[in-house]
């Protein structure tokens, strides 16, 4: 079912959603399934499955030459899904990068997609390659996000890549987009970047997850904007609990997000990152309810591949 259908048959009621990080290469998938399993109490309608793209390895060979390799070291988001929709019965959202991957490698992804029945596509740019000082898109790939929906969007009307087809049974993707309350890093201005969000929709694109935030007003301030210049379609936002305090460096760094300064506080008095973690629960927990309450469709959770705080999350808003 697509995510808006979801939304819709909720009547009003904030579903709960989350999404996971395929294993390694060499992990057991049993090690996903042990975080998934304890937050299916919460009934969520549907879960979200990152992908990640190339990244160079270096390999040491003899006299201390190293050997530089291509690689994926997590598998592709559409066997995860397939593996989940099949044991839980749930509705999964595979991530479709514009990194790393040509056009018609993802129309073979799409194609796939519609024959194992799943309704909603997240289509992202994806982020630079570590040696890259900004994002270069695959030769034949899309080059930004729109882009990528417009494919998905034109595939969903029977338009392939290299002809026009009679078909039978045409795909119908939901199709999800990332938002930015703070507007993305590499924006110049919230809006420009408001701008390109709704070009998105403009092409085709169903609803908006957002990326993390700490503050609420945050969140309200981008839907109002959003609203304001015309993009009508679902706004969810997506939380992500602290769990240590590295966080207070790193996700600024690479998200460029503002901590509000009484998270900062709470945190900074804390003697480890156990006590860090708690902090974090309590923090979302208090943004989970406040949204909650305000009607968002879905509370998204990044768990970054651990269920636990996230359990106590939705424990307490659920």
């Amino acid at each position: 079912m697509k995510v808006t259908k979801h939304i819709e048959e909720s009547n009003g009621k904030t579903l709960f959603s989350f999404e996971i990080i395929p294993p390694r290469k060499g992990k057991n998938i049993e090690e996903l399934y042990n975080n998934i399993d304890p937050l299916m109490e919460f009934n969520p309608p549907f879960i979200d499955v990152t992908t990640s793209r190339e990244e160079y390895i270096y390999i040491e060979k003899e006299k201390g030459l190293l050997e530089r390799k291509l690689t994926r070291m997590r598998p592709g988001s559409l066997g995860i899904c397939a593996s989940i929709k099949h044991k839980y019965n749930v509705d999964t959202i595979p991530h479709v990068l514009c990194g790393g991957f040509t056009r018609e490698e993802t129309e073979y992804l799409l194609v796939d997609c519609h024959y194992l029945g799943i309704d909603n596509i997240m289509a992202l740019r994806g982020d630079s390659m570590r040696h890259e000082p900004s994002f270069v898109a695959t030769d034949g790939g899309n080059l930004y996000d729109s882009d990528l929906v417009n494919q998905i969007s034109k595939l969903n009307k029977g338009i392939y890549l290299h002809e026009l087809m009679e078909v039978d049974n045409k795909s119908d993707f939901c199709i999800g987009v990332a938002g930015y309350p703070e507007k993305h890093l590499e924006s110049p201005s919230m809006i420009s970047d408001l701008k390109r969000l709704k070009e998105k929709i403009d092409l085709g694109a169903d609803y908006v997850v957002t990326q993390m935030f700490f503050d609420n007003k945050k969140y309200f301030d981008f839907v109002s904007s959003a609203r304001e210049i015309g993009i009508n379609v679902p706004i969810i936002p997506g939380i992500k609990p602290i769990s240590i305090s590295k966080h207070l460096q790193l996700l600024p760094k690479f998200f460029k997000i503002d901590l509000p300064i009484e998270l900062i506080t709470e945190i900074e008095k804390c003697k480890d990152d156990k006590d860090v973690k708690q902090v974090g629960i309590e923090w979302a927990i208090q943004q989970s309810l406040e949204l909650k309450s305000h009607g968002v469709p879905v509370l998204h959770y990044y768990s970054m591949g651990k269920s636990e705080n996230i359990r106590q999350i939705a424990n307490k808003v659920f």
